[in-house]
């Protein structure tokens, strides 16, 4: 009988995905294994293999549509000596593509058709925008019995609706919390947002071009709104001397033994720095935290997490038990996925989770800056370039090679003192590199 390949969850969070391109056509032999599409999220590009070997029937959903829901039909495979003009006229009626081109400027986003036969009711406004809130009978009961504001959690059901798994998520800190509810006009309270037309009226027409938001602008905006109006922030900043790391660095480049003809490694100061945030978060482990509403999970390991910048946006890839690893392991590994990242073939695995953050500007000049929180860490490191300055060493004014750097830090998980103690520590493995060689 013919088998549906459905759209795939990348990851447990994901919900919908684009259907970029089909590598393979309708009437096209399959085994298990050949690679048929790819799907786009915000941050990746993911093959999609085939499980069964057949033809491709009918191709349900076609190449460019954007916000395929995770398990929509998206073609029908005819089994090896099957009819596959019958299975294609077997198969179900696919809904209408929204397809991925750039719409216009004000155009309305279409809704993808449900998933369900079942016609289901259209949920009304809710959590934030003066409704109420639109939530199951066991997703109530969860949320009571746990404590859990329902206002605040986004629902992953149909049309929003607030399901038993988002409360759940959200007990384990795991769900995509929304900012304090808004009076009706969409704003907080005593801030007043121009909406698109009054931005636009302020610009002469035909001096400005209007370019949509892609998904990973959208993502980026929402995550990074959430976290300032969700988390309170505090900064802490510190001076390190980094003149024994640049020569220790020197050294070991100088004497890194060649593979296929090239150095096997070219260790950078971010790599010092990713290592010695590993040993720090183990040195103050109670800084090795995530907050959730019902609970704070202290982290054995120090999953650190690296801001990349690529087209269009950022990823944050994560050194997994960086504590562990050698500063060539970490040099490799961060080479490894900068290079994925820009071209977008990270797996979801490989950028999720993590218990801190660290982004470094510092090649471009910028001597300091505080960077946001990206939840569920409770700390993350901005690092400005490393420079000459003066300093006072045994009452003299003498150069030395000084970086600025600065903890942001999520006062519910980490206080003050602890905060400081995690930077004290940082300071320490930084400005001591052999120590970091172990």
């Amino acid at each position: 009988m013919p088998v549906n390949i459905l759209m795939p969850a990348l990851s447990p969070t994901m919900e919908k995905g684009n259907l970029a391109k089909w590598l393979k056509k309708e009437g096209d032999k399959v085994k298990a294994g050949d690679v048929i599409a790819e799907i786009e999220t915000d941050k990746a590009t993911m093959e999609v293999e085939a499980v069964d070997e057949g033809t491709i029937a009918k191709i349900m959903v076609p190449e460019g549509t954007a916000d395929v829901p995770v398990n929509q039909v998206i073609a029908v495979l005819a089994e090896e000596g099957e009819d596959a003009s019958a299975a294609a006229k077997a198969a179900p009626t696919a809904p209408k593509p929204q397809v991925a081109s750039a719409p216009k400027a004000d155009a309305p986003k279409p809704t993808p058709a449900p998933q369900a036969a079942a016609p289901v009711p259209a949920a009304p406004k809710a959590n934030g925008s003066g409704g109420r809130v639109f939530s199951s009978p066991l997703a109530r009961r969860l949320a009571k019995d746990a404590g859990v504001d329902l206002s605040r959690v986004s629902g992953t059901g149909p049309h929003g609706r607030i399901i038993a798994r988002d409360i759940e998520s959200a007990k384990s800190g795991g769900a995509q919390m929304r900012a304090p509810a808004a009076p009706s006009g969409g704003t907080m309270p005593g801030i007043s947002v121009p909406s698109d037309d009054q931005i636009r009226a302020l610009y002469e027409e035909g001096s400005f071009e209007s370019v949509p938001h892609d998904s990973m602008r959208k993502t980026i905006a929402r995550r990074l709104l959430e976290s300032k109006l969700t988390i309170p922030h505090f900064y802490l900043t510190a001076d390190v001397d980094i003149g024994s790391l640049l020569r220790v660095r020197e050294e070991i480049n100088a004497t890194a033994p060649e593979k296929d003809g090239k150095p096997a490694f070219k260790l950078s100061v971010n790599d010092f720095v990713i290592k010695a945030m590993a040993v720090a978060l183990q040195k103050v482990p109670d800084a090795n935290a995530t907050w959730t509403e019902g609970a704070m999970l202290k982290h054995k390991h120090s999953d650190i997490g690296v801001a990349v910048a690529i087209p269009g946006g950022l990823v944050t890839p994560v050194i997994r038990q960086a504590e562990g690893k050698s500063l060539s392991a970490i040099s490799n590994e961060m080479k490894d996925f900068a290079a994925r990242a820009k071209t977008k073939k990270l797996k979801p695995t490989e950028y999720q989770g993590g218990t801190t953050a660290i982004s470094n500007l510092g090649m471009y000049g910028v001597k300091d800056f505080a960077a946001v929180i990206n939840p569920p860490h409770a700390t993350i490191l901005a690092v400005g370039a490393g420079e000459k300055r003066a300093v006072v060493r045994d009452g003299e004014v003498v150069a030395a090679d000084v970086m600025t750097v600065t903890l942001s830090c999520d006062h519910r998980a980490v206080d003050g003192a602890l905060g400081a103690q995690l930077l004290a520590a940082f300071r320490e493995a930084i400005e001591k590199p052999l120590s970091l060689m172990a």
